[in-house]
Order: C-alpha cells, then sequence, then structure tokens
C-alpha cells in the first residue's frame, strides 16, 4: 500500500464521518454510540410504514400513537449521559 493509498482512504473516512454521524470517530465514546444507534433504529421505524403497523398491532396501540412513543424515545434513548470525568 502506498501512501497515496492511505491518504485517500483517510480522506474518505473523513468525508464520510463529517456527512454522516452515525459513522462514529476515534473520540466517541461507548454512550454516544449507543445513542446513536438507538435514534437511528427509531428513525427507521417511523420511517418504514409496514414496520410501524407491526409495532404498533404488537402493541395494541394506533399507528400515531406508536410513531409519537418513537418520536418521545428519540430524545434521550438511553438515559442521561454519564457524568465526564476530569483529566
Amino acid at each position: 500500500m502506498q501512501a497515496s493509498d492511505r491518504f485517500n482512504i483517510n480522506s474518505q473516512l473523513e468525508h464520510l464521518q463529517a456527512r454522516y454521524v452515525g459513522t462514529g470517530h476515534a473520540d466517541l465514546n461507548r454512550f454516544e454510540w449507543a445513542v446513536n444507534i438507538q435514534r437511528d433504529s427509531y428513525a427507521s421505524y417511523i420511517g418504514h410504514g409496514p414496520l410501524l403497523a407491526y409495532f404498533a398491532i404488537a402493541e395494541n396501540e394506533s399507528i400515531g400513537r406508536e410513531m409519537y412513543n418513537f418520536m418521545q424515545k428519540m430524545l434521550l434513548p438511553c438515559g442521561l449521559p454519564p457524568d465526564k470525568e476530569e483529566d
């Protein structure tokens, strides 16, 4: 692998990380990663009608109520963030 190939791969990775939040980076901690995954999942559930209907039937709720519940869960999907450690 040549130096130009490494530079090209790193620049592509930086471009993806800037464009898509969920791709992560070296400074991303476990909590932030879990929040990204949960929010992405809830957004997918809301965006796919048949999947949303499945959840609504399984929980015996209307589709609108289930969509509202998912949007509310997107606010704090993993609870409050942990306390920051002082270095």
